[in-house]
């Protein structure tokens, strides 16, 4: 795809802009750092260059790093376990669940998700089409806590609470991503492509406005 290159540069930029903060990291700076992104969809700029009418969607999750482990998926049967650490799934992070919150009803791999807040997985049993899942699960923020209507992660999963299953392409790039990264690229005022990228594995689905 054109913009894996595009993802390939910014990654040397967030690499140089990694090394500088950790020249000033605290002692209890977590291993994973929270991370978030959001783009804005179905607004309009007016004369005077408002935006305006547009919905969010926020994606709320922990960015683990590499720290110069290789082949972070594995590969053939064992691909994908390393990383779901014993859950029966991949919380698409790390530490708490991951949240998708969307103001507008979506088509996401042509499948749509009325507007709310979600957690999301990556069922990665197929290495070659990642199946997305949005669930109605709550997401423990100490994993210590005994809700059982909340999650730590993906551990205690089970599909009771899914609310849409999709298929994400995947692809495996010729560079290293050494911080998982969740974005958007090729953006309209209509949808684009929502991105998971972390190591060599780049996977993607469109996301686009429900009519």
């Amino acid at each position: 795809m054109r913009w894996t290159k595009i993802l390939g540069g910014a990654a040397a930029v967030a690499a140089a802009m990694g090394m500088a903060a950790g020249e000033v990291q605290a002692q209890d700076r977590p291993l994973s750092p929270r991370g978030h992104t959001a783009t804005e969809l179905g607004g309009s700029y007016t004369a005077e260059g408002r935006y305006e009418g547009g919905r969010w969607i926020d994606i709320h999750y922990g960015r683990p790093i590499l720290r110069g482990r290789q082949g972070i998926f594995g590969a053939g049967e064992g691909y994908g376990q390393r990383i779901y650490a014993g859950a029966p799934l991949w919380r698409v992070g790390a530490d708490q669940t991951t949240t998708f919150t969307t103001e507008a009803d979506l088509l996401i791999g042509g499948q749509r998700l009325a507007a709310g807040e979600y957690t999301m997985f990556a069922d990665l049993a197929d290495a070659a089409a990642w199946e997305l899942a949005f669930t109605t699960w709550d997401g423990k923020q100490d994993p210590r806590d005994d809700d059982p209507n909340s999650l730590w992660g993906a551990y205690g999963y089970d599909t009771s609470r899914d609310v849409l299953r999709t298929t994400m392409s995947v692809e495996t790039v010729d560079y290293s991503m050494d911080q998982l990264q969740i974005g958007f690229v090729d953006m309209t005022s209509e949808g684009g492509t929502l991105y998971i990228l972390w190591d060599n594995q780049l996977a993607s689905v469109p996301v686009v406005l429900a009519n």
